[in-house]
């Protein structure tokens, strides 16, 4: 038991967003975690983008799923019931495609849920297309607006794409962000050598990432406020490696595509590892 955002969770391990979806399939695997990021919810329902989707690589996999989701009515009409039964904690990824739709998604959910996990790495429909998540001033409106909607704690989950996340990270405590979530997935393409074109474009997550994000988490760790580290977290010695590099917590992705078990697996193999006090880092929070 360790305590962040002053809530009592039951081990450092986290099942992180848009790879369980909202934890009802696996009841067993979601309440042996410490809390579930749900996959993007929207102001409006999404039907998501058209196949291909997903496409394994060497070392991960690359989606292009879009955010599909129900929407956050029915999200809280339908879906929130049966999670608030999971005895697990819960935060709601918020993706929106404008500042106003962040802070109207979050007053929609209100105090239902433990806290919410803002995606920033939405394109930004207004601004030609861009990510969020890529300029500090809009990381820190964002934040700002979010924070007047809510006491709950607010992550926001960043992304390293062409960005140094300590300047977008400082930009979301500044503003009111309780932690920080990174690393997101990095772009990738996967090109057909027949027919000469992309199969797809998306974002890569899985190992091949991993060091990547371990050097992200690490740029971060001194800014005062919990990291939850993720990208690439296939054992527990991946995870203790982010604790190791700053984080307080970690979530697991990419690992619950190939093994849905993953994480009971990489939770014991995680205690192992704080079991043993000269092992742990001397700042672990």
């Amino acid at each position: 038991m360790f305590k962040l955002f002053n809530l009592t969770f039951k081990n450092r391990v986290f099942l992180a967003s848009g790879v369980f979806g909202f934890g009802l399939k696996y009841p067993r695997v979601t309440e042996a975690c410490a809390a579930i990021f749900t996959k993007g919810v929207t102001l409006k329902p999404r039907a998501g983008n058209p196949p291909p989707r997903v496409y394994e690589t060497a070392a991960g996999m690359i989606n292009w799923v879009g955010l599909e989701n129900p929407g956050v009515k029915a999200f809280v009409r339908d879906i929130l019931p049966r999670m608030r039964k999971l005895r697990t904690r819960i935060f709601v990824n918020v993706a929106g495609f404008t500042v106003d739709e962040y802070a109207a998604i979050v007053a929609e959910i209100g105090d239902r849920v433990n806290g919410f996990e803002i995606n920033v790495s939405c394109p930004n429909v207004k601004e030609g297309g861009t990510a969020f998540g890529q300029d500090p001033k809009l990381v820190a409106a964002i934040t700002r607006r979010v924070r007047k909607e809510t006491r709950r704690p607010l992550i926001v989950k960043l992304t390293a794409n062409f960005v140094d996340p300590k300047v977008t990270a400082q930009a979301a405590v500044d503003n009111g962000a309780d932690g920080i979530s990174l690393i997101n997935t990095v772009f990738g393409t996967v090109w057909d050598p027949v027919r000469r074109k992309p199969i797809i474009t998306g974002g890569l997550s899985g190992p091949a990432i991993k060091p990547f994000a371990l050097y992200c988490v690490n740029r971060i760790r001194d800014l005062g406020v919990p990291v939850i580290g993720m990208g690439g977290i296939m054992t527990g010695r991946d995870a203790f490696e982010f604790l190791l590099a700053g984080a307080s917590a970690v979530a697991v992705g990419s690992a619950l595509i190939r093994d849905p078990y993953s994480p009971l697996r990489i939770i014991k193999e995680l205690d192992s590892f704080l079991r043993h006090p000269e092992a742990q880092p001397k700042d672990l929070k």
